[in-house]
């Protein structure tokens, strides 16, 4: 009698979630480097499945029926974006697999495909609000100067005249790997975190542009759009169906 509670009740908090990955994607269309998440969800059982040892009294199953959906996974897009130009000589884009490495105060490293740098009180190559971006050897970049270029393996140049010294070698962008990009975690400023990061080499580094958003703006308004009318739908079932169980039971009730 009361399996559609379950079943609605499950369907609302299951399109909540949806809309408030959703929601984070569409707040973040324009950040740069930023990798967009989906949500994936499970009937309950299955959870249960996959975290237990099941069936070992040899036991007879009795039935897989499940009313209940369960959270499984929010996964992240590392898709590439397209790359924009800005004309900025700090901005840097990653074309390929990999990410720039950056360490707070603190000393903690997290990684980021943002490229939108700049320079600290000191000179150091940085991340607005973030910290110093890092080197192929884990070490800040000290640029001294935005009169710079990069070519396409990240090495920093000096961009001036001959007379001024122009090309001499300032630095190099670290670009680091994981075997398992699953395996990151975003932490609350919006960077990723994980263990064994290694130098990757399938990638290009352009100069003065930024990496746009992966995540569609047209796609998120549309899913957006069909999660909230789900929602919407399920909630008014929610109070049919409620109002049927109390006319059910009161009927029956007054029958007896």
């Amino acid at each position: 009698m009361f399996k559609g509670f379950y079943n609605l009740t499950s369907a609302m908090l299951t399109h909540q979630q949806n809309l408030n990955v959703i929601g984070e994607n569409m707040v973040n269309i324009s950040t740069a480097g930023y990798k967009q998440d989906r949500y994936v969800a499970t009937t309950f059982d299955d959870v249960m499945y996959s975290r237990v040892t099941v069936n070992e009294s040899g036991g007879a199953e009795i039935g897989r029926q499940s009313y209940i959906r369960a959270p499984s996974e929010v996964y992240t897009d590392y898709s590439q974006g397209i790359p924009e130009p800005t004309d900025l000589p700090l901005d840097f884009a990653i074309v390929g697999d990999g990410f720039f490495a950056v360490q707070d105060p603190e000393g903690n490293v997290a990684y980021t495909r943002m490229g939108n740098f700049s320079l600290d009180e000191e000179g150091y190559l940085c991340l607005p609000g973030f910290g110093q971006v890092l080197n192929p050897e884990g070490q800040p970049i000290y640029l001294g100067t935005d009169k710079i270029r990069g070519d396409d393996r990240g090495v920093i140049y000096f961009d001036a005249s001959p007379e001024l010294g122009g090309g001499t070698t300032l630095g190099q962008l670290g670009v680091y790997s994981f075997e398992d990009n699953q395996a990151l975690e975003r932490n609350d400023r919006g960077l990723f975190t994980g263990e064994n990061a290694r130098q990757s080499e399938d990638y290009e580094i352009w100069n003065k542009y930024l990496e746009r958003s992966n995540s569609d703006m047209v796609k998120q308004m549309t899913e957006m759009i069909t999660y909230q009318r789900a929602l919407q739908s399920a909630a008014q079932v929610t109070k049919i169906y409620d109002q049927v169980m109390s006319r059910a039971a009161s009927d029956v009730g007054r029958f007896a």
